[in-house]
């Protein structure tokens, strides 16, 4: 016959199992802490208590915070300015040629003068200083020259009117060199003339080929000489001729002869 097998052990049933409130600690261990409510519960030692928290309408700003700017109503506020227009530029002037008048003289219509064509070099063949330049002037002032007798030493601002920033064309002076000056003047000539700014206190040359002005003290100094003349009249001399001219003469009165005898 065969062995009959023992019988397996069974896990005991849940019933009459101790519950939890009756198990008891194992020994040794600590009860455990007993549990508070959150009402009761204090804070640990040494922690700050949470500030109370205030309500908005009692906060207030920081000592550093700035107030908000103050809003302006539109009616406050000031228009922006107005931009002003710049002027308009100038045109350019275009500079009308100069007039050979086939006489030795040279016509600038843009400043009224007219010019000898060829220098005190050129004529005389000989420099002058500033005490001498008057025998020069009048020599051709005797002779009236095309027809003149009215020729004068020019100031400087009379020899700027023949200066041109950037000119290309070029005149040959006494000594072979170029400089910016109109080729309608006589070639051979000197870049320089004594100007009617010179005093007893110093003497004054102008040069055309820089286009300035050169102070010396009153040495003996020597130049060369071009002679200008004035075209139209002045401004003050021409209006006191149209003056002249709108006045109406007085009538002359007529005396009344008498009268027959019947």
């Amino acid at each position: 016959m065969s062995e009959t097998p023992p019988n397996k052990e069974t896990a005991p049933s849940a019933e009459g199992a101790p519950s939890a409130a009756d198990a008891k600690p194992a020994e040794g261990a600590k009860p455990a802490a007993e549990v508070k409510p959150a009402g009761d519960a204090k804070p640990a030692e040494g922690a700050k208590p949470d500030a109370e928290a205030k309500p908005a309408g009692d906060a207030k700003p920081a000592a550093d915070a700035k107030p908000a700017a103050e809003v302006k109503p539109a009616s406050d506020a000031k228009p922006a300015p107005k931009a002003v227009p710049k002027p308009a530029a100038k045109p350019k002037v275009e500079k009308k040629p100069l007039i050979d008048n086939q006489d030795g003289t040279i016509t600038d219509p843009n400043s009224g003068f007219m010019w000898k064509q060829t220098d005190a070099w050129l004529d005389m063949h000989k420099f002058y200083t500033w005490q001498q330049q008057p025998e020069y002037v009048e020599k051709f002032n005797k002779e009236k020259f095309a027809g003149h007798s009215d020729w004068r030493i020019p100031n400087k601002a009379d020899c700027m009117t023949l200066v041109e920033n950037g000119r290309k064309e070029t005149v040959i002076d006494k000594n072979g060199t170029p400089f910016p000056f109109d080729p309608i003047f006589t070639e051979g000539c000197v870049s320089n003339t004594w100007i009617s700014e010179c005093t007893e206190e110093e003497v004054i040359r102008f040069d055309f080929k820089i286009g300035s002005d050169f102070k010396y003290p009153p040495l003996e100094l020597w130049a060369s000489i071009r002679l200008v003349r004035d075209v139209a009249p002045k401004k003050e001399e021409a209006s006191v001729d149209e003056s002249e001219k709108e006045q109406p003469r007085p009538e002359e009165s007529k005396s009344e002869e008498p009268a027959p005898a019947a």
